[in-house]
C-alpha cells in the first residue's frame, strides 16, 4: 500500500457517540440501526438471519497493548458493534497513529470487508481517508487506515452553528466531486453522514469509510448513486440550517417539525443562500421534495457536481481590518522623544518642513477688516459682561429676600439616581446549544457604542417562533451579589419591536434553563434602548438579558434582511 505521512481519523463513524476510553470491552451502539439509508433502498442489516449471525460472531478478546503483525499496537477501542471492533492504534514501524477495524475470519461480513477495503485502497484518491492495509491472519481479518489528528468531524463543526455560504459551497463541491470519482470506479459509500465527513485545518473535506463502512454493517442497495446523492443533499441541508432534513433527530442535529414535510432550507432559516438552498432540494428530490424552479433533480454525484460547477462562484467573506490612524508629528522637539526612522530612505519625507502661514493682511482693506473684527469682539465682550453682572445681582437679591428662602432639604423630594454597577464579564446565553456570535459578547461592555453583539436573522417576527428559536440572550457577571434596581440595554436596530426580559441566574452557564431562573423585569420598545425598571430591587450576581422579539432590519453588506437585533452597551444600576 502507498505510504502516507498524514495520520488519521477513525473510519468506524461512531456518529457522535463517546469513544470507549477506559472500558474498551464494553459494547457501544453507534446508531446505525436507526439511521435512514434511503427512502427506497433496502438495508441488508435488517435481515434477521444475517443480523443474528453477525451478533453471534463476537470479536476476539483484545486489549490495549495487543500487537497485530508485530507492528500495529492497539491503544484504544472506539467502537464495538455487530461482532467487529474499531481501534486507535500505533504503527510502530513508521511511528504514526492509525485506525484498525478487526473482526473474526469466520464473521459473515469478513469477505465483503476485505474486498471493499482492497478496492478502496486501489482508488488512491486523497479526498478519502486511505486504507493502508487489509490482512487476514491468525483467524482475524483487520483493516488498517489513516488517522487524521488535525481533522474535525462535520458533526462537531455543525454543533457550533450553520456554515457560512462559502464553506457550505466548498463542502458540497468537494464531497460531490470525490463521490463522482469513486462511482466512476464502481465504489459507493452508502453511509455518508456528518460523522463520516472530516474538515481539516486547511479547510479541505475528506470522506472516511468508502465502501468499508457499508461492508462492516452489511448495507446494500439497488441504486447506490442515488443513495449517496441524497446523503450529500442531507449534508448540505444540515450545513445551511443546522437541522436534519428528516423528522427524527440525528447526528446531534434537531429534525424538522413533524407533519410539515421536507421544506426548503431558506424557509427554515433566514439568510440562507438561495442557490445552495435550491441545490439541496434538487439532491433530496427523490425523498419527495419539489424543486422551487422545477429544475431536474440530481440523481447521481456526477450530476450534483456539475450543478455545483454551474453555480456562480461564492467568494469567501472578506476579513476587515481596522486601519490605525497615521502617526501625527507634534512640534515638541525637546529631549529624546523622537524615535529614529526604521527606513533611512524615508527620513527626508518624515522631516519635510511645515508650510509657513500666509502673511497678515497689509492692504487698506485688510486694516479695515481687522478694525471691524476688533470692534465686534469688544462689543460682544461688553454685552456678555453686562448680562453676567445682571444675573449675579438678581441671584443676590433673591438670596436676601426672606420670602424666596427655601430649606436646603427642599430638593429631597426628587429620587436620587441609581449608582452604576460594574460588570466583570459578559458572555452569550444559548440554552438550545445554538450560539449567535459568542465572540462579540464583550463588545456590549467595552464602553464603545459603535461595537455591538449581533443576533442572526430570522424569517418570522418580530416575536420569534418558539418552534425554531425561543429567544437569544447574554449573561453578565457582576463579580458578587449586587442590589439591582434597573438596567439599560442599548439596541443597534430600531423599529417594531424589541422585547427584553431580565433574569437572575445562579451561574454564568450558557445552558442553564430559564425555568430555573428568577424573572426580574421586562421591557418592550421600538427605540434605540430598552429601560428595565424593577418593581422591587433584587440581589443577583449573574443577570441574563433575554430577547424574545426583534424588529425587521434590511440587509447590509454582512447579512441579509430579516428579524434581528444587536446590543451595543449594557449597564445596571443599584
Amino acid at each position: 500500500m502507498a505510504e502516507r505521512s498524514t495520520a488519521a481519523v477513525d473510519v468506524a463513524d461512531t456518529s457522535g457517540e463517546e469513544p470507549l476510553t477506559a472500558k474498551a470491552g464494553k459494547a457501544t451502539d453507534d446508531g446505525a440501526k436507526a439511521e435512514k439509508v434511503s427512502g427506497r433502498e433496502k438495508d441488508a442489516e435488517g435481515t434477521d438471519e444475517e443480523r443474528a449471525a453477525a451478533i453471534e460472531a463476537q470479536p476476539p478478546e483484545l486489549h490495549s497493548g495487543h500487537k497485530l503483525a508485530r507492528r500495529y499496537r492497539l491503544e484504544e477501542c472506539v467502537t464495538r458493534l455487530d461482532g467487529f471492533s474499531s481501534w486507535r492504534a500505533v504503527d510502530e514501524k513508521l511511528r504514526r497513529a492509525v485506525g484498525v477495524h478487526i473482526l473474526p475470519a469466520d464473521h459473515p461480513r469478513a469477505r465483503p470487508v476485505l474486498s471493499a477495503a482492497r478496492s478502496s485502497a486501489l482508488l488512491g484518491d486523497p479526498r478519502f481517508v486511505q486504507v493502508l492495509d487489509a490482512v487476514e491472519e491468525n483467524d482475524l481479518v483487520y483493516v488498517v487506515h489513516e488517522w487524521l489528528p488535525d481533522a474535525t468531524e462535520l458533526t462537531t463543526v455543525l454543533a457550533n452553528g450553520p456554515l457560512e455560504p462559502h464553506d457550505a459551497y466548498q463542502l458540497v463541491s468537494q464531497v460531490s466531486q470525490a463521490m463522482a470519482a469513486a462511482h466512476r470506479e464502481g465504489l459507493s459509500h452508502l453511509r455518508i453522514t456528518p460523522g463520516s465527513v472530516l474538515r481539516t485545518e486547511s479547510g479541505q473535506y475528506r470522506i472516511r469509510g468508502l465502501a468499508v463502512m457499508a461492508a462492516l454493517r452489511g448495507i446494500t442497495c439497488e441504486h447506490p448513486q442515488r443513495t449517496d446523492t441524497e446523503a450529500i443533499g442531507a449534508l448540505l441541508y444540515s450545513a445551511l440550517t443546522q437541522r436534519w432534513p428528516y423528522e427524527n433527530d440525528a447526528h446531534g442535529l434537531t429534525g424538522l417539525p413533524k407533519g410539515v414535510g421536507l421544506i426548503a432550507p431558506d424557509q427554515v432559516r433566514a439568510g440562507v443562500h438561495r442557490g445552495l438552498s435550491e441545490l439541496a432540494m434538487r439532491a433530496l428530490i427523490n425523498d419527495g421534495a419539489t424543486a422551487s424552479r422545477q429544475e431536474q433533480p440530481c440523481t447521481t454525484p456526477e450530476e450534483l457536481a456539475k450543478a455545483v460547477a454551474a453555480m456562480p462562484r461564492i467568494r469567501p467573506p472578506e476579513t476587515s481590518f481596522a486601519t490605525p490612524p497615521p502617526y501625527q508629528r507634534t512640534g515638541y522637539q525637546q529631549g529624546n522623544y523622537r524615535q529614529p526612522s526604521a527606513r533611512p530612505a524615508q527620513a527626508s519625507h518624515a522631516t519635510q518642513p511645515v508650510a509657513s502661514p500666509p502673511p497678515p493682511l497689509q492692504s487698506r482693506t485688510g486694516r479695515a477688516l481687522k478694525w471691524s473684527v476688533s470692534a465686534l469682539l469688544i462689543a460682544a465682550l461688553g454685552l456678555g459682561s453686562w448680562q453676567l453682572a445682571d444675573t449675579l445681582l438678581k441671584r443676590e437679591k433673591d438670596r436676601d429676600d426672606p420670602a424666596n428662602s427655601q430649606p436646603s432639604s427642599g430638593g429631597a423630594d426628587k429620587k436620587p439616581q441609581g449608582k452604576p454597577i460594574k460588570i466583570v464579564e459578559a458572555g452569550e446565553y444559548y440554552p438550545d446549544g445554538q450560539p449567535q456570535h459568542a465572540n462579540q459578547a464583550r463588545d456590549t461592555i467595552d464602553g464603545n457604542p459603535s461595537t455591538y453583539w449581533g443576533s442572526k436573522g430570522y424569517r418570522e417576527g418580530p416575536d420569534l417562533n418558539p418552534a425554531f428559536k425561543k429567544g437569544v440572550g447574554l449573561v453578565y457577571d457582576l463579580g458578587s451579589k449586587q442590589q439591582i434596581s434597573g438596567a439599560s440595554i442599548g439596541l443597534h436596530y430600531t423599529g417594531n419591536h424589541t422585547t427584553v426580559t431580565l433574569y437572575a441566574a445562579d451561574s454564568p452557564s450558557s445552558s442553564q434553563p430559564l425555568s430555573s431562573m428568577r424573572q426580574l423585569g421586562t421591557s418592550k420598545t421600538s427605540g434605540s434602548s430598552a429601560k428595565v425598571k424593577l418593581k422591587h430591587p433584587a440581589k443577583a450576581r449573574y443577570v441574563v438579558v433575554w430577547i424574545t422579539a426583534m424588529p425587521y432590519a434590511p440587509g447590509d453588506g454582512y447579512s441579509s434582511a430579516g428579524y434581528r437585533q444587536g446590543v451595543t452597551e449594557v449597564s445596571f444600576t443599584s
